[in-house]
């Protein structure tokens, strides 16, 4: 105690509990609003299959395919590295995991599609698809529980609804309804279970998707806010209003909790521009437009963002799958480096070129990483001088590799020296239970 002189102030303590009165409801809201990141893992993409294709063994028969497309475009570590310009030493540990992951765990999030996908049917033909589909959602999620290491069941799962539009309006609730009834008729809901609200256009509509969950809950006995939702970003209007205001940090107060993700749409969005069909990427301007927009609305609020997809398919000669593969690559990659963590893949032939692009993300950023997170943390010297939002978004890219296998917890606690808790600190995700 000694070892401090003592120190005058001009202000009294009733200056400081004033101004923290008058700030205490804005404390209050900041808090509310901006929890920070959740903390569960984010998967590294959705993939979409039509509610009437969707069956047991999809998950294994994508997995299955992908791993015969690299078996005949490229049938070792070389010959992807060749395709995708990968540097000798990620070839090697990039293919093996690739490999692994199509075998254990291909699909990581997967959405059954009552949408686009599947278009408009008679309804009778919609109430069977629908109780179909949660019935074979139970099955999967009881299997995995059964057989953690089944490649049947990816974590996350569920469906995309019609959106609420006055033309599709009522069969999209009646669809969630009968999932949802299903699902609890079958157990109750999964801790896996991911639900998507295309094609909102106004907060009111997100507004409209609480009040159904919110009954829903109660007349099922939830305990409230069980059941979230992602907002799918397809129209102009998602992005900015008539009065000129960010529609999409509107729509995320309006969810009131419940939103877990921002699903950027490709070719709606880009439609909805006038973008013509051949130039219609996520990398065009009106793109990045939305998804910074996106961004900035999302940040802080614990809610997730998603980029879209490519319809250029790697089918045929392997010439043009090797083509498209470097595109989808491309693609990925640019995601990645502008912090959207996730995105849609179409086809199994993706696959591979999700994770290769994934995994060569965070592989090749690991030591440099790793290096000044411990020097952050043992306060040592170096050439960069990081700040505590630096560390946090070292940490941040560290979990993430270490989630989406990328990375292994060995690696990362040998170059960092920090036990999975402690990062998470760092990152400022919520203690680990």
């Amino acid at each position: 105690m000694g070892q401090y002189e003592t120190v005058a102030t001009s202000l009294t303590s009733a200056v400081r509990e004033e101004i923290g009165a008058g700030l205490a409801e804005v404390d209050a809201d900041l808090a509310r609003r901006y929890p920070g990141d959740p903390g569960t893992r984010q998967p590294v993409h959705t993939v979409y299959v039509p509610a009437d294709v969707f069956e047991a063994g999809t998950v294994r028969s994508w997995g299955a395919q992908a791993l015969a497309a690299l078996d005949e475009h490229a049938p070792d570590a070389a010959s992807l590295a060749a395709v995708l310009g990968l540097s000798r030493e990620l070839a090697e540990p990039v293919y093996e995991r690739v490999r692994a992951k199509l075998e254990r765990e291909p699909v990581e999030d997967l959405r059954i599609d009552f949408e686009d996908g599947y278009g408009p049917r008679p309804d009778a033909e919609e109430d069977a698809t629908a109780a179909r589909a949660a019935r074979l959602v139970a099955d999967a999620f009881a299997g995995a529980c059964a057989a953690p290491s089944s490649s049947s069941c990816p974590p996350y799962l569920g469906i995309r609804m019609k959106c609420m539009e006055a033309a599709v309006r009522d069969r999209g609730i009646r669809t969630l309804d009968i999932f949802l009834t299903g699902l609890m008729e079958s157990g109750g809901l999964p801790a896996g279970l991911v639900l998507t609200l295309p094609k909102v256009s106004y907060a009111e509509q997100v507004t409209a998707m609480v009040r159904l969950l919110d009954e829903f809950e109660k007349v099922r006995g939830l305990e409230p806010g069980r059941i979230g939702f992602e907002i799918q970003i397809e129209t102009t209007q998602s992005v900015l209003g008539p009065d000129g205001r960010a529609t999409v940090a509107r729509m995320i107060d309006a969810a009131e909790g419940r939103a877990t993700g921002l699903h950027y749409g490709t070719f709606d969005y880009s439609a909805s521009c006038g973008v013509s069909a051949a130039y219609q990427s996520m990398d065009h301007p009106v793109a990045d437009h939305a998804k910074a927009v996106m961004q900035v609305a999302a940040a802080g609020t614990g809610v997730r963002l998603s980029d879209g997809s490519t319809n250029i398919l790697p089918v045929g000669p392997t010439s043009q799958v090797h083509e498209a593969w470097r595109l989808h690559y491309g693609l990925v990659r640019r995601s990645l480096a502008r912090a959207y963590y996730q995105g849609w893949d179409m086809h199994p032939g993706h696959l591979p070129t999700r994770y290769a692009a994934v995994y060569a993300f965070y592989r090749e950023g690991l030591e440099q990483a790793a290096a000044r997170l411990a020097a952050y943390v043992g306060r040592a010297g170096g050439d960069v001088l990081d700040e505590p939002a630096t560390a946090k978004a070292l940490s941040g890219y560290l979990l993430r590799g270490l989630d989406c296998g990328a990375v292994d917890s060995d690696e990362v606690s040998r170059l960092t020296g920090l036990t999975r808790d402690r990062l998470d600190r760092l990152a400022g995700r919520p203690a680990r239970s």
